[in-house]
């Protein structure tokens, strides 16, 4: 847009004809002026729009069991992160308690749902109330006994004192909706078209595609300064890095890191690498007899060449990982990085009674050692981390069998005959380690798809959900890391930073570590 300047006896002369011409009546005139203010804003309007590219599909727009809707500005939580991983209110503007049982929320008075329906703490019961019913794994995260609303206070009773309780709520599996447009639309629509208190309001929804948003004008925090966005879904690494390339998309998250150079040689764009809380791990399969013995389990982990990950698939876009929790953290712990060890791997196999074959195969009664390794390819670093892994364990005697799989967490709980997995998940994604101990190694956890059951580790989880001593809270959540290391539940490979696309028309905004919050109210384009 142009932008032109006035000075002030040129503004004065402007503003006193205009008057002199009103006064005349000359409605054709200052009918065509309004035609002409209009299109101005038409136009202003039209640049208005973004185009973003995220790594997952989401089959439907479900706010609890997807977080499509809170990263397209559609819904929001009660509480959420602030730029420092700090808990802070969101729509509810402050919360109190007593002895960690009894939680009290005080909800804002001056939000409503998208479609005019003022939101207070009937609402926002109904809606928790409907999350816990279509996402299982809710119900053990909450600890929610008792809700009660009256007017905007909302009393929550848990069923144990639960200091994490603001942590779980930050969840974005608990965005609030308003479950009376529920009702009207039925299900399967609203599952499509959630009505929430975000800025942008749902326009189109097209499954495992795009989503397609516009401006919620009435949105509590301030008028959004972008007028439409376009989401779209799409796996393939190279096919994003391209669309960011030709600018088709502004915003694209999760660029192939050998794509990076290519991408800076053109000035209108730039891309981010934010250190972010998350790790790429192995997943262990418990069920399997193939790596239930902890020998085989140790020697695996042993296979894994962490450095290579870093420097030469994530070329120095990521940091060799020691445990759950980047070491950088309060709650990190300082255990030296396992490095590659072939030989060792295969002394712990014969530990385990394998021995190794003719062939350099190891076998146990006549059968070789066969593992089936389940990756997918929307983080386009994790199939090479499974190539490398391969590579590797054939030298200690070892075959993968890699399968790549379009949606990794339905085929990985849906499916029992696999031994190992890539993984990547926000360890720490709310200043806490609580919600990934909770979440990926309890019996109920939504992340618990390799079944793991560790009696002592369920006793230090279980200590560190009654505890709100910061301290000692730390204290849990590193003792917690060093079962997890000593079982070899999963092996972690790197923390990663997150890579992304942007072009340089976007302003007002960056990306955050925690991957939450992406379309915002404030983000503007030039």
């Amino acid at each position: 847009m142009i932008r032109k300047s006035f000075n002030k006896k040129t503004l004065f002369t402007i503003l006193l004809g205009l008057f002199f011409l009103t006064l005349a009546g000359c409605s054709a005139e200052s009918s065509k002026s309004d035609a002409n203010h209009s299109d101005a804003e038409k136009i202003e309007d039209k640049d208005k729009k973004v185009t973003m590219i995220f790594s997952f599909k989401s089959a439907n727009l479900d706010p609890h069991t997807g977080f499509t809707p809170i990263r397209a500005g559609i819904t929001e939580t009660l509480l959420k992160l602030d730029e420092n991983s700090n808990i802070e209110g969101w729509l509810a503007e402050k919360w109190e308690t007593n002895d960690n049982l009894t939680w009290e929320f005080t909800i804002r008075e001056n939000v409503t749902f998208q479609d005019g329906v003022k939101l207070d703490a009937a609402g926002v019961k109904a809606s928790i109330e409907r999350s816990i019913a279509v996402n299982e794994s809710l119900g053990g995260s909450l600890k929610i006994q008792t809700m009660e609303a009256d007017g905007q206070k909302l009393t929550i009773k848990t069923t144990e004192p639960y200091p994490a309780l603001p942590s779980e709520l930050v969840n974005p599996y608990v965005s609030i909706v308003n479950i009376a447009a529920e009702k009207e639309m039925g299900e399967e629509a609203f599952r499509n078209t959630p009505v929430g208190t975000g800025p942008f309001k749902v326009k189109k929804f097209t499954s495992n595609q795009e989503v397609q948003v516009v401006k919620n004008d009435s949105y509590w925090a301030g008028e959004p300064k972008i007028k439409e966005a376009t989401i779209k879904f799409n796996e393939d690494a190279n096919v994003r890095a391209l669309a960011f390339q030709s600018k088709e998309a502004d915003v694209v998250y999760n660029l192939p890191a050998e794509g990076i150079e290519a991408i800076e040689k053109d000035k209108e764009l730039k891309v981010d690498s934010v250190p972010g809380l998350r790790s790429h791990f192995v997943l262990f399969n418990q069920q399997s007899p193939n790596v239930s013995d902890l020998k085989v389990r140790q020697a695996l982990n042993l296979l894994i060449d962490r450095k290579s990950v870093a420097d030469d698939i994530m070329l120095g876009h990521a940091v060799p990982a020691n445990g759950p929790f980047n070491s950088s953290l309060p709650f990190g712990i300082e255990d030296e990085v396992a490095e590659l060890d072939v030989e060792k791997a295969k002394e712990l196999l014969v530990e385990a009674g394998y021995k190794e074959n003719a062939e350099g195969k190891m076998e146990k009664d006549g059968e070789p050692l066969t593992l089936e390794f389940i990756t997918y390819k929307a983080r386009p670093e994790l199939p090479l981390i499974a190539q490398l892994f391969q590579s590797d364990a054939a030298k200690a005697g070892v075959e993968i069998t890699i399968k790549i799989v379009e949606n990794a967490d339905t085929h990985l709980a849906e499916n029992t005959g696999w031994d190992l997995g890539t993984y990547s998940n926000n360890t720490s994604p709310r200043g806490d380690g609580s919600y990934f101990l909770n979440t990926a190694f309890t019996e109920t956890g939504a992340l618990n798809v390799g079944k793991i059951n560790n009696p002592e580790l369920n006793k230090v989880i279980e200590e560190l959900n009654g505890t709100s001593d910061t301290d000692k809270r730390t204290q849990l959540t590193k003792d917690a890391a060093n079962v997890i290391n000593k079982e070899v539940a999963h092996s972690y490979a790197v923390y990663p930073n997150i890579i992304i696309g942007i072009n340089e028309r976007i302003k007002d905004w960056k990306p955050t570590a925690e991957e939450y919050y992406i379309l915002t109210h404030t983000m503007d384009v030039n």
